[in-house]
């Protein structure tokens, strides 16, 4: 049985292999732009963040244009997404908040981000390191069922979650590895519609239980 460090090792190897290239999967042109397309996200897949947000943005994509749009116009433009009221008030009170204590520029440390509407720690760790560049691992909640299906956390949310991947690979993987896991979980490892004959890395490194569950 491969101890929590092999398999960390074999993940690395694997997933770098596999995906040697990982492209941000939200489109956008500056940390504001990335900010509101990952509160867009909750709940939402990025493809379709991807189909909404050009509309949003040709209307405003800098905070002191979007703060100046009424949250009813906002949550028109972005009602695919879902959850639109309460992401368009987030989307307009983040933006005059910007305007009126950031000078329209997105800070750059945790505290400041998740004080913002609509930011959590999720959201905040993404644009630190997608937008920001620092090392990061953002733990959603398919990185933390993929993380406890190959027995590299026995963490009960996503907040464990990302401090034992944080301890067990080091900080110089964090920001590429937590895409390329969200790519291997959309190609081979789905939640919804679990492809068990594709899902290799499982069969390779999971659980028993995970093991028993693609057979």
């Amino acid at each position: 049985m491969m101890s929590k460090k092999e398999k960390a090792a074999f993940l690395i190897d694997t997933l770098e292999n596999l995906y040697p290239e990982t492209p941000i999967p939200l489109d956008h042109k500056d940390p504001f732009t990335l900010l509101v397309a990952v509160l867009l996200s909750a709940q939402c897949t990025d493809a379709r963040v991807n189909t909404v947000t050009p509309n949003l943005f040709a209307l405003a994509d800098n905070p002191f244009d979007m703060s100046k749009i009424p949250a009813a116009t906002i949550q028109q433009i972005i009602r695919p997404c879902g959850l639109a009221p309460k992401k368009a008030i987030a989307i307009s009170e983040l933006s005059k908040i910007l305007v009126e204590r950031y000078n329209g520029i997105v800070p750059q440390n945790y505290t400041d981000l998740e004080a913002l509407p609509g930011v959590g720690h999720k959201t905040a760790s993404v644009v630190m390191s997608q937008g920001f560049g620092f090392a990061a691992f953002p733990v959603d909640t398919h990185i933390h069922r993929l993380l406890t299906r190959w027995g590299l956390t026995e963490g009960k949310n996503v907040v464990q979650t990302e401090r034992d991947a944080k301890k067990l690979f080091e900080e110089k993987y964090w920001n590429k590895l937590h895409l390329q896991i969200i790519f291997y979980g959309r190609e081979y490892a789905p939640a919804r519609s679990p492809k068990r004959e594709k899902d290799f890395i499982t069969l390779k490194i999971g659980t028993p239980k995970a093991i028993a569950e693609l057979k």
